[in-house]
């Protein structure tokens, strides 16, 4: 099952898997995206990965951490975070909203596009 996370209710998604590991948010919007808006890592890592190298940079990523994806509304994220999990990875999320909720209910000073 992928989980379906608010941008508000990611804190509580990331205390509860650190006992399974170091949480990963995997920011999978485009290099241009994230120029005109992105998250500041606090209390997780960040990686960005543009959706379609997410397949080529597979390797990157531990199958066993658990992974919230990030994208602009949640869509592509969703795709990855499937992806991920059909190539057996233990535990996935979608950032529901993605940073465009991110902006209205965690951060207003994020950019909205």
């Amino acid at each position: 099952m992928i989980d379906q996370v608010r941008p508000s209710q990611l804190p509580m998604w990331l205390q509860s898997v650190t006992a399974i590991g170091k949480p990963l948010i995997l920011d999978v919007r485009e290099p241009s995206e994230l120029r005109t808006a992105s998250v500041k890592a606090d209390g997780f890592e960040l990686l960005t990965i543009p959706m379609g190298s997410v397949p080529l940079r597979l390797s990157e990523l531990d199958p066993e951490r658990p992974i919230a994806c990030l994208c602009h509304h949640g869509g592509r994220s969703m795709q990855v975070a499937a992806f991920l999990q059909r190539q057996g990875f233990a535990k996935v999320a979608n950032i529901a909203g993605g940073i465009h909720a991110w902006s209205t209910e965690v951060d207003p000073s994020i950019a909205q596009y």
